[in-house]
């Protein structure tokens, strides 16, 4: 008997963060009977953060249908939120799936095409309360379930996302074995990767960072929250 397929779509744009994407879909290739594409709004080649090339992506409007979709973050990930062709092509692929998934601000294009309304999700600490924007609550989770909604927070929390996503679908068992097949047994040589983790001086020097592009994913939030409402009435 043949093994059934389980299609896995990343749903990628220009400068979103690669470890977003190239984490979790470490994992995830490694589902029983995977299919795992990667797509974008017009196919081809797309240019990820630090000019890493993600070659021969398909058209999303040219993907039928999936059992789970993935949007990766990026410091672009807002004025995305704002593309109707992407987010609408989200929305399309995420209402016919199984599992609807995000990693970092991936989770603030889920919540531009009207899939997190009401529901918890994460996101990065520093864009967070991002997520009220669209009727989201905001979880400080590293991994975060609502129903067949999974976000995982900042960046590296893409591949603990991911191996929770192959205890869910494939099992425990399954999940533990690749764990110890990709060796994945974290020890930063810094602890302080997440805020209440950080010295005060670290948190302040990159929060100063953060806040020179506050205002305008605010305002960019801000405006695909306006336009989710206008479409839905909530």
């Amino acid at each position: 008997m043949s093994q059934q397929t389980f299609t896995t779509v990343f749903a990628i744009y220009p400068d979103l963060t690669h470890l977003d994407f190239t984490g979790p879909h470490q994992v995830l290739c490694r589902l029983p009977g995977a299919e795992t594409i990667i797509a974008s709004r017009e196919g081809g080649e797309i240019v990820a953060e630090g000019g890493l090339v993600i070659g021969r992506t398909r058209k999303l409007s040219e993907i039928e249908r999936c059992d789970l979709i993935c949007v990766p973050g990026g410091m672009t990930a807002t004025s995305v939120a704002l593309d109707d062709a992407f987010v609408s092509e989200v929305r399309r692929l995420a209402l016919g799936a199984r599992y609807i998934t995000s990693v970092c601000t991936g989770s603030l294009i889920l919540g531009a095409a009207g899939l997190l309304q009401g529901k918890r999700a994460a996101c990065h600490w520093a864009w967070r309360d991002l997520l009220t924007e669209f009727g989201a609550i905001p979880d400080e989770g590293r991994v975060v379930r609502d129903g067949n909604v999974f976000t995982g927070g900042g960046v590296t929390a893409g591949i603990d996302f991911a191996f929770t996503m192959m205890a869910e679908i494939a099992g425990e068992a399954y999940a533990k074995a690749l764990t110890l097949g990709l060796e994945y047994a974290p020890a930063p040589p810094f602890s302080g990767g997440r805020p209440e983790l950080a010295e005060p001086d670290t948190l302040a020097r990159v929060s100063a960072n953060m806040s020179r592009v506050m205002d305008q994913r605010k305002a960019e939030a801000r405006e695909a929250g306006e336009r989710l409402r206008a479409r839905t009435g909530v």
